[in-house]
């Protein structure tokens, strides 16, 4: 645990999206706006877009999207205040990441979205012209496919808590940030079961906890509980929970329940709140570890923690299982996305329901 906060403040711009003037400034006890007041009256267009984000109960991550993206747009256009520019100005910003930039259709629809957000929501202009905005078309790529003996030598590489992660991705199919955001209470061994929180759709599913992790997943939580009770000690112990949960109940971001089954190493300050809380590991912490270790392992293509999750689904489907339980369990909305599995095993020679291939 670090014990000054001061220098916890400050490291936390990785994760909160601070800059390192505006870290140093609440590190230094001043309020972060203090750390903004110099800005043009272009750039404070950004406070009230973020704000309004906020106050929408957008995600984290989608505001620190949004607004960064409002800010290359801004800068793009020297400083200019939206509400001076036009259809022409948006439309040059995105052919700019399109030609330029060579930006990939989901980059662009991400700005496109955040400039959408920024006229409507924030600047409350009436701009018909950003729904006709040309939108480049997602090319359909198949998912790669590693092999069982690929998975087991890219495992091999990896060694403790990172392991895990791993060997929980390809066990359950999950998404990465879906496993480093599992809370203890998530966990229910009797069953063998996952529950999975607030997906990309926004719901909750249940999926398969690997038997084989169940000793490794108990030791886990013995180390948190441990962490957990080092943090109350010290007076913290804190964790974010959703919206409505942390009005109705203040006091159940303490409890072990709801603590994170893979916690950081470190307190960080929370840029919105500005509590000392334990966040989980980093997800890039997480993706560099596989990347190397797929290295290591001597795997050609490049890896990444989707590999795992893509891994899941075919193995799953050449050990006999139907696409709609797999549906289910990866929690795709339509089975279209989950049919693009059988077009791979089509690719490779391989059926759906093939013994042969499953381990």
């Amino acid at each position: 645990m670090e014990s000054n906060h001061c220098k916890v403040a400050a490291e936390s711009q990785c994760v909160e999206g601070l800059s390192p003037r505006e870290a140093s400034a609440r590190a230094r006890g001043f309020p972060l706006h203090l750390a903004r007041q110099q800005a043009s009256p272009a750039m404070q267009a950004l406070d009230q877009m973020r704000e309004t984000l906020r106050l929408r109960h957008y995600a984290f991550r989608t505001e620190r999207a949004y607004v960064d993206w409002a800010r290359r747009f801004i800068l793009f256009h020297g400083q200019r205040h939206p509400a001076e520019l036009d259809a022409r100005a948006v439309a040059a910003f995105l052919t700019h990441l399109a030609l330029e930039r060579k930006a990939a259709p989901s980059t662009q629809y991400q700005a496109r979205a955040a400039l959408i957000f920024l006229y409507g929501q924030v600047l409350r202009l009436e701009a018909p012209w950003l729904s006709e905005l040309v939108r480049d078309q997602a090319r359909q790529r198949l998912p790669m496919a590693l092999s069982i003996s690929e998975v087991q030598a890219l495992l091999g590489e990896l060694h403790g808590q990172l392991w895990l992660i791993a060997a929980l991705l390809y066990g359950s199919g999950l998404r990465l940030r879906e496993a480093l955001r599992l809370r203890v209470q998530d966990l229910d061994f009797s069953r063998c079961e996952l529950l999975v929180r607030e997906d990309p759709a926004g719901r909750d599913r249940l999926t398969v906890m690997p038997e084989a992790l169940v000793p490794a997943l108990q030791a886990q939580l013995n180390q948190v509980q441990a962490l957990h009770e080092q943090d109350l000690a010290a007076g913290y112990g804190q964790v974010p929970l959703p919206q409505a949960l942390a009005a109705s109940h203040p006091t159940a971001s303490r409890s072990l329940g709801w603590q994170w089954v893979f916690p950081g190493s470190r307190l960080l300050v929370e840029s919105r709140s500005g509590e000392v809380r334990r966040h989980p590991v980093l997800e890039g912490a997480v993706q560099r570890a596989i990347a190397h270790a797929a290295r290591r392992a001597g795997i050609p293509t490049p890896c990444s923690s989707q590999a795992l999750r893509h891994a899941f689904a075919l193995h799953r489907l050449q050990a006999g299982h139907d696409v709609r339980s797999l549906q289910a369990l990866l929690g795709h909305r339509d089975v279209r996305t989950t049919l693009v599995y059988t077009h791979v095993l089509a690719t490779t020679g391989q059926e759906a329901g093939d013994s042969k291939a499953s381990p």
